[in-house]
Formats: C-alpha cells, structure tokens, sequence
C-alpha cells in the first residue's frame, strides 16, 4: 500500500505542469466558495440582527389564533392576565431567554386636526422594549432616542410623517375602538419620526403600553403578543421545540390548546431572502463540484492515455488490476488534497484580512455596517470533504479502464 502511494507522488511530480494546473482550477473552487459562505453568512447574520433586534425579537407567543388573523390585529384574541403569568413563569425559568417584552398591537385612526388616515400601533413597555429589541432607537429617524418613548408621546412611521406634513413635537390625536365596539380618542404628542421597519409601506407606530390601556380601555394586564429575545440565536431551534411542547401542552376547558408561539422566520417575509442566501450557497458549492469533476477526470484521462505503455510496463511484470486502479485513484486524492490545502488557507487569510481591514458598507439606511466575514469549522470539514471524495470519485472511471488494458495491446501502443 505503501508504495502505491510513493509512486502516485511520483508521478505527480513527473507531470508538475499538469499537477499544478489541476491543483490551482480546485484552489480556485474552494476558495470561491468558502469565501462566498463566509460573506453571504456574514450578511444574513446581519440582516437577521436588524430584523429581530429592531422590531420582531427571535420568538413570539400569542393566543392561540391570533397569527391567522393579525392582520386585523383583533383585540379579542389578547392573552388574559393568567395566561400571561403562566408564560413568565416558563421564561423566567428558561437560561436561554435574554429578555421578553409584553406588547399590545392596535389599530386606529391617526389625525393631525386636519387629515384622518389609519395606522397600526405597536404599544410597549419601554424598558422591556429595548431590552428585547435593542437596535429600535437606532430606527428612530428624527427626536429623542434616549428612554425611547414616555406616557402620552408617539412615535410615527417617517410614512405618516411625510403624508401628514407631521412634524417632531407636534399634536395628534388617535381613535381607536376597543373590543366591546366603544371609540376613544386621545391626545399625543409627536416624540419621533420612525423608519419603516416593516418596508416602504410600513405604518408602524409606538406608544406607551399604559397609554394603549387607557385608549382601548382594558382592565388588567393583557396584551397581544410577548415577544422574546434569546442569548444566542443558535439556540433558536432548541428553545422553540421546548416552549411550543411546553406552551401547547396547556389546554383550556375545551381540551384546545390556549397558545401558540413562532420563530421570526414564521412571522416575517424577509426569511424569504435568507432562504435565497442558502440556495445560492448551494448552487455555488455544485459549481465547485462541476469544477473538480471535469478537472480530475480530464486530467486522469489525460494521464492514463499518455501512459498506456507504462500501464502495459506494470501490469506485464504482474501488478494487479486492482493496484493499478488503486495507484490512479491515490493520484486523484493527493491532487484534491493538495488543492483544497491551499485553497482553505488562501481563504482563511482572505476572511483574517478582510475583517482586519473592517470592510463598511450600506443596508438601507443603516450606513457604516461592518462586513464580519465568518466561517465555521464544520463548513470547512464539510467543503473539504467534498471536495476531495469528488476528486476519488473522479478518479474511478479512468483507473478503471487503466486496470481493464490488456498488457499486450498497451505495449503496442505508439
């Protein structure tokens, strides 16, 4: 076995010229993925953070219903004040929950004395708000971030404030009705104006939780979602499998579950892109696949057509089929190990040297953002594997017919 592989060596270093061009089309491969997963990680991690951090948290637990309808954001599916304090008991209990904010979504009708146009409302508690959703402030277009939003203040889409010529510390009122099908109406004043977090058609507004209970005059703790942010994102799978068993596991009087809780990939549309990111990731990695293919197998073609008389030479003498084979694939494995060796440490330099040069760029108006390129070490066990078990199975077919010459005819051969 050994000398299998001391002859494969050999006959590398025959052919440097063929070796090396070979060895430098999989270096290419493997560092055009490996830099493409780290950089397109790197801004799904991102994007992720701004949409969670900002507005959604990483898990939502409603009342059992209420996401098939929140559209009409409807006040009769709030969670009552037991339910509520089953929910903190499981959260407050769980090491992986960060912090959770309790938040009542409303509608209602938004006037500045002269014009009336609806909004949606987002009612919280400051506190808890940005302890859940740290990166909201940073949203804040125009007025005060500090405390983020106080009793009888508002913060309005920069949506509304454009249409409505609104402007910070101005006046408005909100109407709103309430789930008997009473209307209130009360007086804010204008503390900033929000970006539209929920896309250029977003009319999300905030106000105080309390301010919200006066408006729709609820009695109690009640609200329509908790919304919660975890220490580490990676344990999303883990800790949403525990609550959702533990969380429906509740049953009320009918023997229906009371509640229902959903990652922010269920609830928000921009899972959608991070989706897209993975299938352009996998499309890239059969691309590499496509790149060693054809140039292993050419290259051993290549070499089994240029060397039939030595095959002839070996097998005359007595080398089995089987060794023959064996030495041609040994060849195809030292040239996709070579290749991906070099092409995994030109990439890892690539990654230490760009996040040293800490590469800035754009997300909508979030300027200034830093390109982190990162890669795990199961991506590159993975890429490399790949690469190499393509470069044997590569190999098969021209050792293969290597091994089936017929002595004779291949020492005939000119």
């Amino acid at each position: 076995m050994f000398n299998i592989f001391k002859l494969a060596g050999r006959n590398l270093l025959r052919y440097k010229r063929r070796t090396l061009l070979t060895s430098t089309l999989i270096t290419l491969g493997v560092v055009a993925v490996l830099l493409f997963v780290s950089v397109s990680g790197s801004f799904k991690a991102m994007m992720v953070g701004q949409i969670t951090d900002s507005m959604l948290g990483h898990l939502q637990v409603h009342k059992k219903g209420y996401l098939a309808s929140v559209d009409s954001l409807p006040l009769n599916r709030n969670l009552t004040d037991k339910q509520i304090k089953k929910v903190r008991q499981l959260l407050e209990s769980n090491e992986a929950v960060e912090a959770y904010s309790m938040r009542i979504k409303l509608g209602a009708m938004f006037s500045n004395f002269k014009e009336t146009t609806n909004i949606r409302l987002n009612a919280v508690n400051p506190e808890e708000e940005m302890s859940t959703a740290p990166l909201l402030t940073k949203r804040i277009l125009e007025g005060k971030k500090d405390g983020l939003i106080r009793e009888g203040e508002i913060l309005i889409p920069e949506l509304i404030a454009k249409g409505m010529k609104v402007k910070t510390g101005d006046s408005i009122v909100l109407v709103a009705t309430n789930k008997d099908g009473s209307v209130n109406g009360q007086t804010f004043m204008v503390r900033g104006i929000l970006e539209g977090i929920s896309g250029p058609g977003g009319r999300d507004g905030v106000i105080h939780i309390k301010d919200a209970r006066s408006l729709l005059r609820i009695q109690g703790a009640e609200v329509s979602e908790i919304a919660i942010r975890l220490k580490d994102i990676e344990s999303l799978p883990t800790v949403f499998a525990s609550l959702k068993q533990e969380l429906e596991s509740i049953r009320n009087k009918m023997d229906k579950p009371m509640f229902e809780v959903h990652t922010w990939e269920k609830i928000s549309p921009f899972f959608n892109i991070a989706k897209m990111i993975n299938l352009m990731t996998l499309f890239i990695k059969i691309m590499l696949v496509a790149i060693v293919l054809v140039s292993i197998m050419n290259v051993m073609i290549m070499a089994v057509f240029e060397r039939i008389n030595e095959i002839g030479t070996i097998a005359a003498i007595g080398t089995s089929p089987a060794k023959i084979m064996g030495l041609f694939v040994v060849e195809g494995f030292f040239m996709g190990i070579l290749g991906t060796a070099i092409g995994t440490v030109i990439s890892l330099v690539s990654i230490y040297v760009m996040n040293a040069t800490k590469i800035s760029f754009d997300f909508g108006r979030q300027t200034g953002l830093l390109l982190s390129p990162t890669i795990g070490s199961s991506d590159v066990i993975s890429i490399v594997l790949i690469v190499i078990g393509i470069a044997v199975l590569a190999s098969l077919q021209p050792a293969w017919k290597a091994a089936r010459m017929d002595p004779i005819t291949a020492l005939r051969h000119v």
